[in-house]
């Protein structure tokens, strides 16, 4: 080779080694130093910015711009040719010297605070760039449509802003764009969107509109041929998926959770051969799978949950297993219709790592080819209809299992006891598995464990002294409904935040728990003595704990005063024990209180002053106690978020005061067997909650969150309603009560009470009340229970009272009621004794009405306006009739025929609408 030849070939070597971009003082290599034109247009860009990190400290003085901190220069020319700024804390003004730039390709102002400012028109006349990044950087206002002049364009990042997007033409100048991402915008108003059919560039290969408010899928993403990646989640898309989406054959992510999909899933997904992640969650997709699912043989990821989907959960295996089984890392069929039971097939998915088919109704037993699944970490089969043994076999591979969920199945556990299984779990549930009698003393070797739930496992005995101790990685334990016994130890070894082992059959005093515990549940047991050692003897000073349940034991003895140390309780119950005494005034310091049930006790004295620093109590449950006085003003002054207030069967007296009237919240509030005196407040109908009907229904739920997953505790109370006690949780919020029944209190029902229209049940009994009935009591429309016997009202039955069409419980007896009962009413499908006990006539009572009593004559018109019948006797007699004779005699005949089931449903439908012409006509 000739010396000229050679000196060309180093030069270029030189010039090669010198190409490669650098950032900041990273540059290597023979650099060519920054243009001076280009230094200064960087120094006044620096000027108009706020720089709290101090990052752009060193864009000063007169050296080489190529080496400051986010500066990117060719080696070669020196010109600048990119800006790597993001999170760099940046503020501020964007200052249009950055169009003297010309070689600008990169700028990156991505997760920086512009604090709503719009992105600057200037932008547009960077028509060097390739690549724009201002995600997350506060921008608002419009996007220009300047934007549309970037023609070199392949990468453009505007997602996490605020922007009022009209148009989205500009994005068709944009013909080398080949990433987009506007995750989060809001494209409501951008109706072009849905107009124009070329949109989106034909190069483009990544597209980002997830949580952009579409509700449906434009059209003109057809027009990006190439595209690789479509994330449409979190929308509002409500509609099939489009067949054109289908045709879109290099997708290898599409992303389309979260939104309102209807229909199935075409066969024409067989089309997208290169999919390799297929996220389909929390639509309302159904029907079957296609089988044609079978011909997508790069799938690794497919998530399905939460959708309609029905069919038999074989088939789905069988058709994934054509030719995919050795790719498929991710499935998840949660949350659907799916029955059937597992197929063998299961086994040759060899590469499964994640495995979700809870709650469907999938039956049948665990094939013994779950052992054979090497790679799998999780496992959820939780909330199905499986059943049989499960053995050590199914565990045989599983060396990398480390979450298992399969709780609420019907599956029993045998294994030896010394097996030594071949995981090592963090996360465990088997409830109502059979493991007994025992518990398993395989967990020893589960040192990693940090989960633990075996509710209703039917494991008996004692807890053993390793079961503390054997994991110190546990955080949550549930042993709750099982038929263990004994004294349980005090719980200060592992740091745990959870414990529940309710309704069990523990004995002897409660245990001391370490600080960290955050929810401790030991109700429904036998445990029994003083609970002074368990509130006052600290161990490890103050607690963490936030929800405590004590309830249904025989613990006695006074409630301690040393409250101050659990100041972080939110859920304190302490019902239905043998407690004594007064509530200490300790009880103030319980400053986030939101629920305190201490029912069904014996504790006495005045309701302390101290509670009133309870400002955020939600539920109130102190009755069946012995506390007297006064029920206190402070109430309804402090105690204003209150939804459930319980002072039943206590022994408190004096008037109800107006301040009870602020509760604007409440829902439920009960006085009753007491001995309260006065009248009832005329401003019962400040108690907003129960004068509307748009009360959200959710439950009043408690959370505790451990490492970001919630576990819900749901608020419960004991209520008396159509004579009978029932206990409520999930639908507490649903209800609306009022009980000021069993005391003393006088005058007439005010009719304000008449305007707390949500109210399901009213028992004001056994009082001393006097007047007439309101006259509109009608307007109460969701009355189910109406209790006003034992009282000296007077007059007749309101005729509005014909309105309440939800009573299913009335109880009039035992006024002085005059009149006639109405008729042809739901008020006439009563007994006898919801209204005996009055001067009333009339059915259902045995006493007629004389003729000369004044009475509303019954007038009816028929369709030509004439009278048709006048006496309520005569519809009454007609319904009978027509019921005894239709249903005696035809009916009887009927019931034998074997197609009789249908005819009698058409036989509902004729009694149901003669009936209603019966009512129309005679009411």
């Amino acid at each position: 080779m000739d010396r000229p030849l050679r000196l060309v070939l180093l030069v270029s070597f030189l010039s090669i080694a010198a190409t490669p971009i650098s950032l900041g003082n990273a540059n290597v290599g023979l650099q060519v130093p920054c243009k001076e034109n280009e230094r200064q247009a960087l120094l006044m860009f620096k000027q108009g910015l706020v720089n709290s990190s101090n990052r752009l400290s060193s864009w000063i003085g007169e050296g080489d711009c190529c080496f400051w901190p986010g500066v990117v220069c060719s080696n070669l020319t020196g010109h600048v040719r990119a800006l790597h700024l993001g999170n760099y804390y940046l503020g501020g003004k964007l200052n249009p010297s950055l169009l003297n730039l010309s070689h600008l390709t990169y700028l990156d102002l991505s997760s920086n605070d512009f604090e709503g400012m719009q992105i600057p028109n200037f932008f547009g006349s960077l028509t060097s760039l390739r690549h724009l990044d201002l995600s997350q950087s506060d921008f608002q206002g419009i996007i220009p449509h300047q934007l549309g002049n970037l023609s070199n364009l392949r990468f453009l990042d505007v997602h996490g802003n605020y922007f009022e997007v009209k148009s989205l033409q500009w994005i068709s100048g944009l013909p080398q764009l080949q990433h987009l991402d506007m995750s989060g915008v809001d494209l409501r108003e951008a109706s072009d969107l849905f107009q124009v059919t070329n949109t989106f560039p034909s190069l483009l290969e990544y597209l980002n509109m997830s949580d952009c408010g579409l509700y449906q899928i434009p059209f003109g993403i057809a027009n990006a041929s190439v595209l690789k990646v479509l994330n449409l989640e979190g929308n509002s898309i409500n509609s099939p998926i489009p067949k054109w989406l289908y045709s879109l054959s290099h997708l290898e992510s599409l992303f389309l959770s979260y939104n309102h999909l209807h229909g199935q899933i075409s066969s024409s997904i067989a089309n997208l051969t290169d999919i390799v992640n297929l996220d389909l969650f929390h639509n309302q997709l159904e029907g079957e799978l296609p089988t044609s699912m079978g011909s997508l043989c790069k799938l690794m990821v497919f998530d399905l949950s939460r959708n309609r989907v029905n069919g038999r959960v074989s088939e789905i295996f069988e058709s994934l297993s054509r030719c995919n089984s050795s790719q498929l890392e991710s499935l998840s069929l949660s949350n659907n219709n799916l029955s059937g039971l597992l197929p063998d097939e299961l086994g040759n998915f060899e590469k499964l790592r994640f495995l979700d088919l809870s709650s469907n109704s999938i039956s049948g037993s665990i094939p013994m080819s779950l052992g054979n699944l090497s790679c799998l970490e999780e496992l959820r089969i939780q909330n199905n209809s499986f059943k049989g043994v499960v053995s050590e076999v199914h565990f045989t591979n599983l060396t990398k299992l480390v979450k298992l969920y399969a709780k609420n199945n019907l599956l029993k556990l045998e294994t030896s006891r010394d097996w030594h299984p071949p995981f090592q779990l963090r996360v465990l549930f088997l409830d109502s598995w059979y493991l007994g009698p025992e518990l398993p003393l395989w967990f020893q070797r589960q040192t990693q464990l940090q989960y633990l739930s075996m509710v209703n496992t039917s494991i008996s005995g004692t807890i053993p002294t390793w079961f503390w101790n054997f994991s110190s990685h546990l955080r949550f334990v549930d042993l709750s409904h099982n038929q263990l016994y004994g004294e349980v130890p005090n719980i200060v070894g592992a740091p745990l935040d959870i414990i529940d082992l309710s309704s069990n059959q523990f004995n002897g005093s409660l245990p001391l728990v370490s600080s960290t515990v955050d929810v401790l549940d030991l109700s429904n047991s036998t445990f029994s003595g003083s609970i002074f050692h368990f509130f006052c003897d600290s161990i490890d000073g103050p607690k963490q704990l936030r929800i405590l349940y004590l309830e249904n034991n025989f613990l006695d003895g006074p409630i301690p005063d040393c409250w101050q140390n659990w100041k972080k309780l939110i859920v304190l119950n302490l019902e239905n024990n043998n407690l004594t005494g007064n509530i200490p005034s300790s009880i103030g310091y319980l400053l986030f209180l939101e629920s305190l049930h201490l029912r069904n006790n014996h504790l006495f004295g005045e309701l302390p002053m101290s509670l009133q620093n309870c400002q955020n109590l939600l539920v109130a449950d102190l009755g069946e106690n012995k506390f007297v006085g006064s029920i206190p003003m402070w109430i309804g002054e402090s105690l204003s978020n209150l939804i459930v207030l319980i002072l039943r069967s206590n022994k408190l007296q004096s008037d109800i005061p107006n301040e009870i009237c602020s509760l604007v919240n409440l829902q439920i509030l009960d006085l009753a067997h007491n001995n309260l005196s006065g009248t009832i407040p005329k401003c019962v109908n400040n108690f907003s909650a129960m004068a509307t009907l748009s009360n959200s229904g959710g439950p009043i739920s408690f959370f505790s969150y451990m490492y970001g997953s919630p576990e819900q505790y749901m608020e419960e109370a004991i209520l008396v309603t159509k004579g009978r006690t029932d206990r409520y949780n999930k639908f507490l919020s649903l209800v609306a009560n009022l009980d000021l029944s069993h005391n003393m209190i006088s005058g007439e029902i005010p009719e304000e009470l008449t305007s707390l229209i949500s109210l399901q049940s009213l028992n004001i009994s056994k009082n001393l009340l006097t007047g007439k009935i309101p006259s509109m009591i009608g307007d109460m429309v969701m009355l189910e229970s109406l209790d006003l016997s034992m009282n000296k009202l007077s007059g007749e039955i309101s005729p509005s009272m014909s309105r309440l069409t939800y009573l299913g419980t009335l109880n009039l007896s035992y006024n002085n009621l005059t009149g006639q009962i109405p008729q042809c009413t739901q008020l006439g499908g009563f007994d006898q004794y919801s209204y005996i006990g009055n001067e009333l006539c009339g059915f259902p009572l045995n006493v007629s009405c004389k003729e000369n009593r004044t009475m509303q004559p019954v007038v009816v018109q028929n369709h030509m306006g004439g009278h048709l019948l006048e006496d309520s006797w005569f519809c009454l007699s007609l319904g009978l009739g027509f019921l005894f004779g239709f249903w005696g005699v035809l009916g009887s005949l009927l019931l034998n025929m074997p197609w009789s089931f249908r005819f009698s449903q058409f036989q509902n439908s004729i009694v149901r609408r003669l009936y209603g012409v019966i009512v129309e006509y005679c009411c």
